[in-house]
C-alpha cells in the first residue's frame, strides 16, 4: 500500500488511467448500453475531493501525478448490505474494531462506502450497534451509516435470521435504533410488520425503509412502496414470488416505477438468467449490486458460525445446517464481473449499478458514487478482466490489491 501523508492528501493530485468511468447523472457510462469511457482524461483532487474532470494537457502545474496504467477508473463501490467480512461478522462485533476490519476486508474488493448491516437480533445488539455506527461514522473510512435488516420480518420468510428474535416493531426497538443517529439509517422489514404507523415512524425518524423477507402479496407490497418504502433488500429471496396469478412482492417491484431493488449477483441466490430478466425489467438505475457478505470476504475461512449455527462454504455459498443459504461470500468486484460475464450487462452500467445507483438511492449521490466536482475522491481501478489493481479513498491511498 501506497499512503499519502496529511501534506500530499490536502495538495492537489491528479489520477490517471487509460478509460475513466465519472458515472454523472447525465453522462456516460449510464444509457441501456453503458456509453462509453472517457479516454485522456485526469481526476483532479484536493482535498480528498474531485476538484474536476479535465484533458491530461490542462493538468496544473505543480499537481502530483498518480498514473494507474491501462485499467478502467470508476467511482469506488457502495455497498448497502454488508454482514461481515475480514472474518468478523457485525452481529457478533458490534463495535468501531468490527467495523473497521469489515471495511478494510471490503475495501480490497474496490467497496469504498458501505452500510455495516445488522441482522435480527436483541434490543441490546441493536443499541449496540447503533452506537458503534455512529461513531465509525466519524472513524472508519467508507462508513455512511448502518442497516438494520430485521428483526421485523415475516415469520414465513425468515431465511437464515433466527427466529426467536423475529417480533412486532416496538418503541425500544425503532428508539434505539434511532438514538443519536449519525449518516444513513436503512432499515428492512416485511410489508406485514409495517402497519400502524410503523413505516411512517420510520420515516419521520429519517429512516430509508426496503421490503425483504416478506410473503406479502402485490397489494400489501405495493401499498408499502405508495406510503413511503423504497427498496428491496435482496431481490428474488426470502419473498413471494412473480407468479401469473400472485405476482407478490417481486412483481410489485417490477411494476413499481421508482423501488430499487438490490440484488446478490453470485449465481448462487438467483439464476443468472432470472438476474438477467430482472435487469432487463429494471435497468441500471434502479437495481443495484449488493454482496450480503459475511464473515468469509477477504480470508480463507471455509466455516464459521452466524446465528449460533454452523455455517459451511462450499463452491462459493455459504449454507447452514438447515440447508439454507447464510449471507455470501461475495466480494463486490465479484460481482460487476459477474454482471457483465453473465447477465450481459455492459460494464458501464454494472459500474453504476455497484456505485451511483446504490449512493442515488441512499440520497448521498452528490457525495459518493460518482465522480463530480464536490465528490469524495473515491475511486477504484479495474484491470481488463474486471480484476482490481488499485483503489482510492479520499485521495488519501492507493492500495495496490
Amino acid at each position: 500500500m501506497k499512503t499519502a501523508t496529511d501534506n500530499e492528501t490536502m495538495g492537489p493530485r491528479a489520477f490517471t488511467a487509460r478509460r475513466l468511468w465519472t458515472l454523472a447523472c447525465g453522462g456516460q457510462g449510464v444509457g441501456p448500453h453503458g456509453g462509453e469511457p472517457l479516454r485522456g482524461h485526469v481526476v483532479l483532487t484536493e482535498g480528498g475531493r474531485v476538484v474536476s474532470i479535465v484533458p491530461q494537457g490542462e493538468i496544473p502545474p505543480g499537481t502530483e501525478v498518480v498514473d494507474l496504467g491501462d485499467v478502467d477508473l470508476a467511482p469506488g463501490f457502495v455497498d448497502v448490505q454488508v454482514n461481515g467480512g475480514g472474518g468478523a461478522l457485525f452481529n457478533d462485533t458490534p463495535t468501531v474494531e468490527g467495523i473497521r476490519v469489515i471495511a478494510e476486508a471490503h475495501r480490497a474488493f474496490g467497496t469504498t462506502s458501505l452500510l455495516p448491516t445488522l441482522i435480527t437480533d436483541g434490543v441490546q445488539v441493536i443499541e449496540t450497534a447503533r452506537a458503534a455506527a455512529n461513531a465509525a461514522v466519524a472513524e472508519v473510512p467508507g462508513v455512511l451509516g448502518v442497516h438494520f435488516e430485521g428483526p421485523f420480518l415475516d415469520e414465513r420468510k425468515t431465511g437464515a435470521h433466527d427466529p426467536d428474535h423475529v417480533r412486532n416493531a416496538g418503541s425500544a426497538d425503532l428508539d434505539g435504533m434511532f438514538r443519536g443517529a449519525a449518516g444513513v439509517t436503512l432499515v428492512t422489514a416485511a410489508a406485514n410488520k409495517l402497519g400502524d404507523g410503523v413505516l411512517e415512524d420510520i420515516r419521520r425518524r429519517g429512516g430509508i425503509v426496503c421490503l425483504g423477507h416478506c410473503a406479502s402479496t402485490f397489494d400489501e407490497a405495493s401499498d408499502a412502496f405508495g406510503r413511503g418504502a423504497t427498496g428491496v433488500t435482496h431481490l428474488f429471496n426470502a419473498m413471494s414470488s412473480l407468479g401469473s396469478r400472485a405476482p407478490g412482492l417481486v412483481g410489485a417491484a417490477f411494476a413499481s416505477d421508482s423501488v430499487f431493488c438490490g440484488f446478490i449477483a453470485d449465481g448462487i441466490h438467483v439464476a443468472f438468467g432470472a438476474a438477467r430478466a430482472a435487469w432487463k425489467a429494471l435497468g441500471s438505475d434502479r437495481m443495484m449490486l449488493v454482496t450480503d457478505a459475511v464473515q468469509p470476504v477477504g480470508t480463507d475461512m471455509t466455516e464459521f458460525s452466524l446465528g449460533g449455527q454452523r455455517v459451511q462454504v462450499k463452491d462459493g455459498a455459504c449454507i447452514n445446517e438447515e440447508g439454507n443459504l447464510a449471507g455470501s461470500a461475495l466480494d463486490m468486484a465479484s460481482a460487476v464481473r459477474n454482471a457483465v460475464k453473465h447477465m450481459g450487462v455492459p460494464l458501464g452500467c454494472a459500474l453504476a449499478m455497484a456505485s451511483r445507483t446504490p449512493a442515488t438511492f441512499l440520497g448521498m449521490d452528490a457525495e459518493v458514487g460518482c465522480l463530480v466536482p464536490g465528490s469524495r475522491a473515491d475511486m477504484v481501478a479495474l484491470d481488463s478482466g474486471g480484476r482490481v489493481t488499485a483503489v482510492i479513498q479520499g485521495a488519501r491511498a492507493v492500495t495496490a490489491c
